[in-house]
């Protein structure tokens, strides 16, 4: 699977990450107003039933954009020299804190939406203030956990790019390329695509 995501080209990622989660979610909104146009009384309660998915498309956006980030820090530090020591176990710890988050805050929307759905009433007082308890602390660690993300992909990036110690300077422009993704995955993929060309024509050429 990580071959793949440092093989992918930069349109197939953007179309993945970006491109199909923005045209489900046009088709969902086109849906849910023509359902409510066609019916003369429509139930207010119904557009819970298509708010049901869009957990579904975080989730599936998420594993993308995550397992984009995880291929190129892991993938790529058989590239990285002998002499560089990067911390994979911290990145590893960090890296799927938001993860956690993610599916902790999918699970909290389809129990209220269910709630809301099924028993027309609202969640529990008690219900809301643990997920709040829980979902509060893992949303604060999980923007921590993602900048680093960013800081240690640019970082292994750049590293392997240079095949030297890199400092932060030196790699700001890729860091802020990858918090922008959407614009950055067409100048970093390329580059990656390129690093393990150069391996397997290495391998090639030994055997």
């Amino acid at each position: 699977m990580i071959d793949r995501f440092l093989k992918a080209k930069h349109w197939q990622l953007f179309s993945l990450m970006f491109g199909i989660p923005i045209v489900f979610q046009i088709i969902m909104m086109v849906a849910m107003f023509t359902k409510f146009n066609s019916e003369t009384n429509p139930d207010p309660t119904e557009i819970f039933n298509f708010f049901k998915f869009f957990p579904i498309i975080m989730i599936l956006y998420s594993g993308i954009f995550f397992g984009w980030f995880w291929s190129i820090a892991i993938g790529l530090q058989k590239k990285v020299p002998e002499n560089v020591t990067m911390k994979i176990k911290r990145f590893k710890i960090f890296f799927f804190i938001p993860l956690i988050y993610i599916l902790c805050l999918s699970f909290f929307i389809v129990t209220m939406l269910n709630g809301i759905v099924q028993n027309e009433t609202e969640p529990g007082a008690g219900f809301i203030g643990l997920m709040a308890g829980i979902i509060i602390p893992l949303h604060l660690f999980s923007v921590f956990g993602i900048f680093h993300s960013l800081y240690f992909v640019a970082k292994t990036f750049k590293t392997v790019e240079l095949q030297k110690e890199v400092r932060f300077s030196e790699f700001t422009g890729e860091f802020f390329m990858l918090w922008f993704y959407f614009i950055g995955i067409w100048i970093i993929q390329p580059k990656i695509n390129k690093m393990t060309d150069n391996e397997n024509s290495t391998t090639n050429t030994l055997y």
